[in-house]
């Protein structure tokens, strides 16, 4: 998914928890990538933050920034400002991450073994209070399904209910995680060296490594 008409001001830091403040334009002539995660989400810390501190530490030296982004669009009272301080200062993970890791042994005292090493920020998360109306229902749709209107009557039907309930049920608006129109988490959005956007990705981003490496090649 990519939207062209998005920039690295739609990039919305309510709070630096590690290695800030910082302006995103000034990082301009670097490739820049917002991983975007929830610290109640056991597959950002199964599958995506171990691949960000790979591509960190592989690419940190020519050219790539990597930027840990902590939103909330569900589960509010555990994806907090607080338990991502938490997790940034002491490793400590919680609700489904910690079952989810503790299953997998991944855990030592119910803390992570490994530490975030890029600068880490809070999406600007705020209470919604746009009404749900059709208008607002079907551009959702759109901006999460690009084909949508190649689906059939029923189908688009049935998305337009599922995308209703979603959004009656949804009492904040992360400004990010709703600009860039992220369909969940972990997503990473990918900015190339002259601050264009090049890519926005949803789940585990098997192509990550090789975008990242073909805006490396790129001249600023």
């Amino acid at each position: 998914m990519l939207m062209n008409a998005h920039t690295l001001s739609d990039v919305s830091v309510d709070t630096w928890v590690q290695g800030g403040p910082i302006t995103l334009e000034e990082l301009v002539g670097s490739v820049i990538v917002i991983e975007v995660f929830q610290v109640n989400c056991p597959g950002c810390f199964l599958y995506a933050l171990p691949k960000a501190i790979q591509l960190h530490e592989r690419y940190r030296d020519k050219g790539l920034v990597i930027i840990g982004l902590a939103t909330a669009f569900e589960d509010y009272d555990k994806n907090t400002i607080e338990n991502l301080q938490r997790l940034v200062d002491t490793g400590e993970v919680i609700g489904e991450t910690l079952k989810a890791l503790t299953h997998q042994g991944m855990l030592t005292d119910g803390k992570l073994e490994w530490r975030l090493p890029f600068p880490v920020g809070m999406d600007r998360v705020v209470p919604e209070s746009e009404p749900v109306t059709h208008e607002k229902v079907e551009r959702y749709a759109q901006d999460i399904l690009p084909n949508f209107g190649e689906l059939t009557e029923d189908q688009q039907l049935n998305v337009l209910t599922q995308v209703r309930n979603y959004l009656k049920q949804k009492t904040m608006k992360a400004e990010t995680f709703d600009r860039f129109s992220l369909q969940g988490t972990p997503s990473a959005i990918l900015f190339d060296r002259k601050g264009q956007l090049r890519d926005v990705s949803f789940g585990q981003m098997e192509h990550q490594q090789s975008l990242v490496e073909q805006c490396l090649a790129e001249a600023r």
